[in-house]
């Protein structure tokens, strides 16, 4: 670990943290947001926990996934469209809570925390298996096919639990407005899971065969 590497993991976290606020609060009008407060709780805690485990056991993965930029054009626009739904979800439940549009129970938000906690774990879990994971589509150097563990039941568990965090989130904030906003980022990951198998296929030896082992791209029996 670098002192380098530790600024720039602390300094976009704490970014993380107020821009995320700021999306939320400002629209509400107001701090007192019990479902906004439990959304910040459910996503920076563990976040901050992963970051140290990672800046503590692998500083070079840490690296890996604060250094995102896309190089091709199609992933630049499914990451940035996928930012718009993000920003656009948050501020409408926001909205919501200044206007006092529906609001789910809070028996609903306090599941989708659980479930959005147990994705954060297959997310972990996932980092934990493969070694060679960034957040831009690319094939590294000495890449090899990873195939057991949850890549032995689907061949993108990182966005498997992406699906499940981003479908849970507006839930949590307690906005089915948002929901129905966020229902638009699962087209998202089909587009960019079907961009990157087509760099996969090409440059990643074993992955052909990889995807003749393991059938399901995201979601178990279904796709």
């Amino acid at each position: 670990m670098t002192t380098k590497l530790f600024i720039k993991a602390v300094t976009k976290f704490l970014f993380g943290v107020v821009f995320v606020g700021l999306l939320i609060f400002l629209p509400a009008g107001t701090f007192s947001f019990f479902y906004g407060w439990l959304f910040l709780g459910v996503l920076f805690v563990p976040m901050l926990f992963a970051g140290i485990v990672m800046m503590c056991k692998n500083p070079a993965l840490l690296k890996k996934r604060l250094d995102a930029k896309e190089k091709q054009n199609e992933q630049r626009l499914v990451v940035t469209l996928s930012a718009l739904v993000l920003f656009a979800g948050f501020v409408v439940a926001g909205l919501g809570h200044r206007f006092a549009w529906y609001t789910l129970p809070k028996g609903v938000a306090i599941s989708a925390s659980v479930i959005f906690l147990l994705a954060y774990l297959v997310y972990a879990e996932v980092l934990r298996e493969n070694a060679y994971l960034s957040r831009t589509v690319e094939v590294q150097q000495n890449q090899k096919v990873i195939d057991t563990g949850l890549y032995g039941i689907v061949r993108h568990p990182m966005y498997s639990a992406a699906l499940l965090l981003f479908l849970s989130a507006p839930l949590i904030l307690g906005s089915l407005n948002s929901f129905f906003i966020f229902l638009i980022y699962p087209f998202l990951i089909v587009k960019r899971i079907k961009n990157e198998e087509q760099l996969l296929e090409k440059e990643l030896d074993g992955y052909c065969e990889y995807q003749q082992k393991v059938k399901y791209r995201l979601i178990p029996f279904v796709w």
